[in-house]
């Protein structure tokens, strides 16, 4: 599983010109999923990121959890983090889990964040959409299960 976190002042996305989620402060998180990817590695990662100390304190020191600051979440489903750009000139989507394992745990996640979050916003998986932020730092972290939870994958 491999996640794009971006601390976000507001993040919105749009499918069809229809807004299908938007949150204030806290974290889009733009998610893949590999065939290897399984409930337990979305347990951990979720565990991860909502732990993660990312938010100034009144010190401006990154010492605040997205529960300490009231932050949401808006998780946006992106098959793309899993492209092989190493050959030619178009990228190959081979790693990418399939699009069943994949809304599946994208829709896990997505519930297992709301045990962490104020609230959760997600997009509409497998549509085209537009996202929009702003990005609050800016801060952005590139999360992979390969090196966060290594035993499992």
């Amino acid at each position: 599983m491999r996640i794009v976190l971006q601390r976000v002042a507001h993040a919105s996305v749009t499918v069809d010109g229809h807004e299908t989620g938007s949150i204030g402060k806290g974290f889009l998180l733009l998610l893949g999923v590999s065939d290897t990817d399984t409930e337990e590695i979305a347990d951990k990662m979720v565990d991860k990121i909502c732990r993660l100390r990312i938010f100034p304190d009144e010190n401006g020191k990154t010492n605040l959890s997205l529960s300490q600051v009231e932050g949401e979440i808006l998780v946006v489903s992106q098959f793309t983090l899993y492209a092989d750009c190493r050959k030619g000139n178009r990228p190959s989507f081979a790693g990418a889990g399939s699009p069943q394992l994949a809304n599946h745990l994208y829709e896990y996640a997505a519930a297992r964040f709301g045990t962490f979050a104020k609230r959760v916003q997600t997009g509409s998986f497998g549509a085209d959409m537009k996202v929009s932020l702003l990005n609050d730092g800016p801060f952005t972290l590139v999360l992979d299960s390969e090196t966060i939870c290594p035993a499992t994958t």
